[in-house]
């Protein structure tokens, strides 16, 4: 694993922008090119680094090159977007913190985190997840009245990480 000292000697950070520079060369990418590239499944959805042969993740490497030291576990890209390495944007978190701040899934028929229609149709159920177990909370008459109760719910259990979309 690369140290921070010796990303320091290869790479610029800029907190403001997110972005890797190289300050030596890098295989392919040449001193004053952008160091990081875009890769990874689902439409390029992260942004690595190529040291040595080794893939490693800009957010985490961001963390390394300002605090000196590896995350203890998570980075979360606090406003979703993957590709935005802004320091302003990283912040530590649990894996279930992580979880917490993910939008509603591709699959979601209402649009709405924690909303999905009853058996009939005709009515919205709303729930949160805790420790890998479902909360109820309610049958409401509209989706967006189950949304306002999984807002409140999350906003409560999941405080800062808390991601309503």
């Amino acid at each position: 694993m690369i140290t921070a000292d010796e990303l320091r000697s290869i790479a610029h950070y800029n907190p403001a922008t997110g972005e890797f520079t190289c300050l030596a060369d890098m295989g392919r990418r040449k001193v004053g090119d952008r160091a990081d590239v875009k890769s990874g499944a689902r439409n390029r959805r992260y942004y690595h680094l190529y040291i040595d042969g080794e893939r490693y993740f800009s957010h985490r490497m961001a963390w390394l090159w300002v605090h000196g030291e590896y995350p203890s576990a998570y980075i979360d890209h606090i406003n979703g977007d993957t590709l935005d390495n802004r320091l302003s944007n990283l912040r530590e978190a649990t894996h279930q913190q992580n979880l917490f701040n993910r939008g509603a899934n591709k699959n979601n028929t209402t649009g709405y985190k924690g909303v999905r229609k009853t058996r009939s149709g005709q009515k919205y159920w709303a729930e949160i997840k805790i420790d890998r177990k479902s909360k109820y909370l309610g049958v409401f008459d509209s989706a967006e009245l189950a949304h306002q109760a999984y807002c409140a719910a999350a906003a409560h259990l999941h405080g800062e990480f808390a991601k309503a979309a």
